[in-house]
């Protein structure tokens, strides 16, 4: 069925047209208009939604949790405030710092509570060893040595070393003035030490450990030794008779304080509370470098048992402190924390505990301690090892901070491989 077809004239036509064209104007304009109504609309009833209120438990959670985050860890925030500051308050800091990078720990708050620790042992040995510090720190300042190092304490700690163990070792007891003498002298090796011994670990990318405290500290006792006039030594000598060991006789409660102790001796200390106020000083930046130190110091007196130790040498800690400072070394320093480098601490532990042993026995015989020598050589064995297992992953020694921090880089490291892999 076909539609009626209207004949129009010209002029009428071109009105309709006109008319057609004016109407599908306005109604796009109007379109228009109404979409953008629309959005506006939209836009006002998106401004006018309600904003969603937080719990003030949670927002007091997340503040709390901000305001430890710049206290724990290395307090990396601080440092750089401290950067416009005066240099007399940037020292403080430093020194701060070297004396809780004994234990792997770049935290001023920790070695703050160190300090009291050191206190609670011996005033005199908290002068010679912070004479130490700042004589070692400030001997790096004046060779120039790399200025982040220094801030970072790494010039202090071998210095502090050195300070405790010169007074510990000294014949003529506490407050002997005359020891800050070579106090100062022997501190100011260690920044020499350490220089020398980094340029040639680089190579390696290794740490220098604390290599530069036993060479100065042995070099020391060696020279003075027990018969000097003026700065006698103690005496040192290896065992004569094989000691008479009753199992029976073993005390647990000594033997678990005796962790403790382990890890107080790092720094010279057979005081019980003071290797709990250590530990807490290095739970304080890094919960994961306090449970290693622990362990590794258990792990010693396990090893010092079944080598039937005698037990005034277990409960005065003599077998926990090398295996302490390699466990937390190895557990999540120097490697990414994972069960398998977790193991391998572990390892590392027991081999040093072994290895103190033979080490104090061989020097014995020249009259010097064994130091920490057994701790060094055990890390660095362990860290010069190769392995194909991804798990075991040894952390570029620029990117080396504190246990949790090196976790998240190690975790950001294999997601991008992957994501490379994926490419």
């Amino acid at each position: 069925m076909s539609c009626p077809v209207y004949k129009l004239g010209g002029a009428t036509q071109k009105g309709l047209i006109a008319a057609r064209v004016g109407l599908g104007i306005s109604q796009q304009v109007g379109w228009n208009i109404n979409m953008e109504n629309s959005v506006d609309i939209k836009i006002e009833n998106k401004g006018e939604r309600n904003p969603v209120k937080q719990n003030p438990l949670i927002k007091a959670g997340k503040r709390f949790c901000r305001g430890v985050g710049y206290l724990t860890g290395d307090m990396k925030e601080f440092g750089a405030w401290l950067k416009d500051k005066s240099l007399i308050i940037q020292f403080v800091d430093w020194v701060l710092r070297g004396i809780s990078q004994v234990m792997f720990v770049n935290n001023p708050i920790s070695g703050i509570v160190i300090v009291v620790g050191f206190l609670t042992q011996n005033p005199w040995w908290t002068l010679t060893g912070c004479s130490g510090t700042v004589v070692s720190t400030l001997t790096a300042l004046i060779l120039g040595q790399d200025r982040s190092a220094i801030a970072a304490g790494l010039y202090g700690y071998n210095g502090l070393l050195v300070g405790l163990l010169m007074a510990i070792f000294s014949d003529k007891g506490d407050y002997h003035w005359w020891l800050l003498l070579p106090v100062t002298l022997v501190s100011m090796t260690c920044p020499v030490f350490t220089s020398a011994l980094g340029s040639v670990f680089s190579k390696w990318d290794l740490p220098v450990l604390t290599l530069p405290f036993n060479l100065a500290l042995t070099l020391y006792l060696a020279a003075s030794g027990p018969r000097n006039l003026f700065f006698p030594t103690i005496i040192i000598q290896p065992a004569t008779a094989t000691p008479n060991i009753t199992w029976t006789d073993a005390e647990l409660p000594m033997l678990l304080q005796s962790i403790p102790v382990g890890v107080g001796q790092v720094y010279g200390c057979d005081n019980p509370w003071t290797g709990g106020i250590f530990l807490t000083a290095l739970f304080i930046s890094s919960p994961l470098t306090c449970l290693h130190a622990a362990i590794g110091s258990a792990v010693g007196m396990l090893a010092a048992l079944s080598l039937a130790t005698p037990f005034s040498k277990i409960y005065s800690g003599l077998w926990g402190y090398n295996s302490s400072l390699s466990c937390a070394a190895i557990g999540g320093t120097f490697y990414a924390f994972t069960w398998q480098a977790h193991l391998l601490a572990i390892a590392c532990a027991l081999f040093s505990a072994y290895l103190g042993a033979a080490v104090t026995n061989m020097l014995s015989v020249f009259g010097v301690p064994s130091g920490t020598w057994a701790f060094c050589l055990s890390a660095l064995t362990f860290l010069l090892i190769t392995t194909n297992n991804s798990a075991i992953y040894k952390l570029p020694l620029s990117k080396v901070t504190y246990p949790e921090a090196n976790r998240v880089y190690y975790l950001k490291m294999k997601k991008h491989q992957r994501s490379c892999c994926n490419v």
